[in-house]
Formats: C-alpha cells, sequence, structure tokens
C-alpha cells in the first residue's frame, strides 16, 4: 500500500511540473497552435521572392508582437509616417521589420503592439525586408512606454551580420563622418559614418527630419535603425537626441579593436620576452603595455566586437594596465569603449587615466566604474585636454573577491576610440 501511494504522489507531482511548464509558456494552447511566431520565424521565410503569409507557411499561427522603436515625432521613418518599425525578443534572438501601412497609425515609440499579419506579404523593397499590405487596424497597442535598450554594435559587425540587425535600434559608439564637417553642414541627406577602419555606413536623414537642418557633429554615439539598401546600408536616427555625446573627429585608426595581432601572442598575463617586451604588443594604432592582460577570444565569455579582445586579470593585489605607450597629439574631448565581466566573474573596479608627460605620471578622468556584468556594455568619457595625451585603463587590485565586500573579477575590455579637441 505505502509503494501505491508514494508512486501515486509521484505520479500527481509530474503532472502539476507538467502544468507549471505550461502555465510558464503562453503560446501553449492544449492542441492549438500558438496565434503568434517570432519576428525571426517570419523573416526566414523570405528566400529571395515575395511570400504571402497564410497560416500553412506560419505554422498556424497569424499574429506577430513587437515594441515600436520608430519615433514619428522626429519625421525620420523609412517609407514616411505611415510607417512602423518594431523589434522583439524570443529565445534570446532580437529581429525587427518595417511595416508599411495604409494609413496613419495612432503609435510612439515604446508602444507594445499585436499585428495580424494573416494574407499579408513578406517583401524585400529596396534592400529591406518588410510586411506589405497593412493597415492601422492590423495593428492594436497593448501597452506603452516601454524602454528598448540598443543593442551594442561596430559598424564591422552590423555590415557582417545585417539581416541579425536590420530593423532593430542599435547603437554605434565609435563613428565619425567623414569628410569631417565643416561649419554649415547639416544632418540633411547621407552622411558617410566610419568606424576608423575602411568600414562605413550612411547616416540617412530626410529632408523632412525635424533636425535635418541641424549642424552634424563630427562625431557622436549613434543611436539609430539599420536599413539595408540596394546601394548601400544605412543607419537611420529617430531625433537629434539619438546623436550622444557629440565630440571632435576620431583619430585614425581608432578605435583600437586589439584584432592586429594572435591572440596567441599574449596568451601569459605578464610576459617579458623577445615578441612582447614588458608586456607590450603593438597594434594598428600603435603599442599598447597589458600588464597582468591577455587577447581574450572566448565566444559568450570574452567582452569583444571582432576578432577579439583584452581580458584583465582577477583577484590581484596590484593594479593591471592596458596602457598607451604612444601620445595623440591634438588634445581629446572624448574616449569611449566597451566592457564587461568575463563570463560570470564578479565585477570590478577600473578607472581611465591620462598623462600628458610621457606617462610619467598619471590623472583620473571620470569616476571609477564598478558595474561591469555578464554582458556588455560602452561608456563615454567627456573631456577637455590640449595637446598631446595618452591613455591607460587601471584595473584596480583589491585582492581576492569576495562579494559583496570585494567584487574583482576578470574584466574584458575592446574598442577603444579617443577623439580629437
Amino acid at each position: 500500500m505505502k509503494t501505491k501511494i508514494l508512486a501515486s504522489f509521484a505520479l500527481l507531482s509530474s503532472a502539476f511540473a507538467f502544468t507549471g511548464c505550461l502555465e510558464d509558456n503562453p503560446d501553449y494552447a492544449a492542441g492549438i497552435p500558438s496565434p503568434i511566431i517570432s519576428l525571426e520565424d517570419v523573416r526566414r521565410l523570405y528566400q529571395g521572392s515575395d511570400v504571402v503569409l497564410e497560416a500553412n507557411k506560419l505554422a498556424g499561427a497569424h499574429q506577430v508582437v513587437g515594441v515600436v522603436i520608430s519615433n514619428p515625432s522626429g519625421q525620420n521613418v523609412p517609407g514616411g509616417p505611415n510607417t512602423v518599425v518594431i523589434q522583439n525578443k524570443r529565445r534570446g534572438v532580437i529581429r525587427g521589420i518595417i511595416l508599411p501601412l495604409n494609413d496613419t497609425p495612432n503609435l510612439a515609440a515604446g508602444d507594445s503592439v499585436v499585428v495580424d499579419i494573416a494574407g499579408t506579404t513578406l517583401s524585400k523593397t529596396s534592400g529591406t525586408l518588410r510586411i506589405e499590405g497593412l493597415s492601422a487596424a492590423n495593428v492594436e497597442k497593448v501597452a506603452s512606454g516601454k524602454t528598448v535598450q540598443p543593442q551594442e554594435v561596430n559598424i564591422q559587425t552590423l555590415l557582417t551580420n545585417l539581416d541579425m540587425y536590420e530593423g532593430t535600434l542599435v547603437r554605434i559608439t565609435g563613428g565619425s563622418i567623414t569628410p569631417v564637417p565643416v561649419s554649415g553642414d547639416t544632418y540633411k541627406g547621407d552622411k558617410t559614418l566610419a568606424d576608423g577602419s575602411n568600414n562605413s555606413v550612411l547616416l540617412h536623414t530626410e529632408a523632412a527630419a525635424t533636425f535635418a537642418t541641424r549642424r552634424v557633429p563630427a562625431s557622436a554615439t549613434f543611436v539609430g535603425i539599420p536599413m539595408g539598401t540596394e546601394a548601400a546600408t544605412q543607419l537611420w536616427m529617430r531625433t537629434e537626441a539619438d546623436a550622444l555625446d557629440p565630440s571632435g573627429p576620431i583619430y585614425a585608426k581608432f578605435p583600437e579593436s586589439f584584432d592586429a595581432v594572435p591572440a596567441a601572442i599574449k596568451g601569459s598575463y605578464n610576459m617579458n620576452t623577445a615578441a612582447v617586451p614588458d608586456n607590450t604588443v603593438t597594434f594598428g594604432t600603435g603599442p599598447w603595455k597589458l600588464y597582468q592582460s591577455i587577447l581574450g577570444n572566448t565566444s559568450g565569455r570574452d567582452r569583444y566586437t571582432g576578432a577579439q579582445g583584452i581580458r584583465m586579470q582577477q583577484n590581484l593585489t596590484e593594479s593591471g594596465y592596458v596602457e598607451m605607450k604612444f601620445d595623440v597629439p591634438n588634445g581629446a574631448t572624448k574616449v569611449t569603449l566597451v566592457y564587461g565581466a568575463y563570463y560570470t566573474d564578479a565585477s570590478s573596479s577600473w578607472k581611465l587615466e591620462y598623462s600628458q608627460d610621457q606617462g610619467k605620471t598619471w590623472k583620473q578622468s571620470g569616476q571609477t566604474i564598478t558595474d561591469a556584468s555578464n554582458w556588455q556594455r560602452s561608456i563615454t568619457f567627456l573631456m577637455n585636454i590640449s595637446g598631446p595625451v595618452r591613455f591607460r585603463i587601471n584595473k584596480l587590485g583589491l585582492g581576492p573577491s569576495n562579494p559583496p565586500a570585494v567584487s574583482n573579477g576578470r574584466l574584458g575590455l575592446d574598442d577603444i576610440a579617443i577623439y580629437e579637441n
């Protein structure tokens, strides 16, 4: 009898566990296909020709959901005022899509919507995927005020993986307008946005945009919606506020991506060899001292945007340094970089420092940073430095991690960019 009772209890527990799993799955309905299909799955349906979005192609679904990332107030929306751009995140994947409507929608950036796409057409128009044949009646607003964080991306990664980023909100931190704008240059039209390498996109602003006649900065952190066209990749800012921390032009060869040499060249945290004298390695911008630092390229663990980045050691009782062994000549108005904790390590404390006497003495710029976590962040330091200057990252030697009192995990860095004064 006891055995039968235990068996019955186990069966009942399993049933409750299974029911709980179903409740956690918003797409589940017993025996009924989900009415919702992800934007990623919709985008995959396009194989070079138009696709009519019928139930048999959508696994029985007829809706997509997402958050509006276009902003009609800036009047710089791909396709004009009747177009909406949405994105969603499903299974950890962010995808977006363009929704041209037959009439004007009453929607704003941050609105959460459900879109009935039954019988519409997935088409690539002017190089960009769109769902054609919608009206405002197909789009139901279910919430508002949602915050969408832009994806951090450099131009090379954007161009290499355009289908991943097209129609989503991105932030490019290492970009400058080229040629350098002169007095009277405005946002209107197409401006070449480069990132210090041979890669570039077009910063596109419609003549009717509210900021079209405003002066375009030489450099800024640009937020916008990337679009593939038949001629070139464009980035559409939504309002003037999408140009963050404007400054002078980026120095040639920056941002430093630390990709110019194989990771094996600096595979030990502390080296002094003929190939790596006093931990110094020469990259595209010049020689850098990587003390208690290596070149890391472990996907999903190191924080980098190209082939590799910097990984700084953990639990040290002394500082580790990523230090320029050369000056840039014309001062600095801004320094940007990306960073994050290695894998699931604890955070750490680090600061940006600068020297104007060839590295004899160093001063801190901005605040000490303590928020490195298990995803990639970007940061901007604003300054007004004249004359030759060099910079370094000083990762503080706080000793072994002992949270919450001490956090001293490994730190990842990449894409250090310096902007002229």
